[in-house]
């Protein structure tokens, strides 16, 4: 009977240990490009933080002082990207997959359109006020 618990408990410290997730590996890192906590750990949201969630672009519209450096941050499954509409335009991001973000310092009073290059059907905008 003492074998047989010995057994017992030893199949089951393995079994335990068998269904414990590797560590996730961090994705790659590109320049104008940072991993950041999801919303809910990174505690409180301000006016130049734009969360991609639920195919959209939130808040769509915000408005920033010139200097200021806005942060998208991609919190859908899906990858996304803040892009420039037209040509010229500052925004220029790399695909962004789950929880990467992406960061530019408006320089320039005026209002800047953009929209994600995978999903053409979200667009935002963000007015820079001198």
């Amino acid at each position: 009977m003492k074998h047989f618990l010995l057994a017992a408990a030893a199949a089951l410290a393995l079994t335990a240990c068998a269904a414990a997730p590797p560590p996730a590996a961090p994705p790659p890192s590109m320049p104008g490009m940072t991993s950041t906590p999801s919303p809910s750990a990174a505690g409180n949201a301000t006016a130049n933080a734009i969360a991609i969630k639920d195919f959209a672009f939130a808040p769509a519209s915000t408005t920033v002082k010139k200097g200021t450096t806005v942060t998208w941050t991609n919190s859908d499954q899906d990858p996304h990207t803040v892009t420039s509409t037209g040509s010229g335009g500052p925004l220029r991001s790399p695909t962004l997959r789950t929880g990467q973000s992406y960061q530019y310092t408006f320089s320039t009073p005026g209002t800047f359109e953009y929209l994600c290059t995978i999903h053409p059907f979200m667009t935002a905008t963000v007015t820079v006020t001198p």
